[in-house]
């Protein structure tokens, strides 16, 4: 175990001994510094790469167990976040009747169902980097497969 990682689980452990409860999510408790909460997330969601004694610890220490599914962070493909940024781009045009997106503009979905039906964000929504997605497509745009840029051309991208 390295020092910062036995750091964190003797702050945790000393804190749990004096009756304080277990850490759950970033911002809990914070230690000299050290986000407690921080911590036993990132051990609970990296539980796999752990060296073998440090699940033991955890869990028999601790009563720390890995995340389950349902708490791991979705993982984007490549499809997915085109999707997701195909339907700002839809809704930019709608609204603004063009793609003439500033580079730095956000674009914010109220819902991220093409990716999971998850939701994203505190309020529901997801925001799209919008204007540096399109940027990007139009730098490869030799790249890219033809139902993408048909997708775009739809749309009336400039190329």
């Amino acid at each position: 175990m390295g020092r910062r990682v036995q750091r964190c689980y003797r702050l945790v452990q000393n804190h749990v001994q004096a009756g304080g409860m277990l850490p759950v999510a970033a911002g809990d408790v914070v230690v000299q510094g050290k986000d407690l909460g921080r911590w036993v997330t990132a051990q609970r969601l990296g539980w796999e790469q752990l060296l073998p004694v440090q699940p033991w610890l955890l869990e028999n220490t601790l009563k720390v167990t890995p995340a389950g599914e349902e708490e791991r962070p979705v993982k984007r493909t490549q499809d997915t976040m085109w999707t997701l940024n195909l339907a700002a781009a839809r809704q930019f045009h709608t609204c603004e009747g063009n793609l003439r997106v500033p580079r730095k503009h956000g674009e914010h979905l109220e819902t991220e169902d093409a990716l999971s039906g998850r939701q994203g964000g505190a309020d529901g929504g997801v925001v799209a980097k919008l204007g540096t997605w399109l940027d990007n497509a139009l730098k490869r745009a030799g790249k890219l497969p033809e139902q993408r840029r048909t997708d775009l051309d739809e749309l009336g991208m400039r190329w």
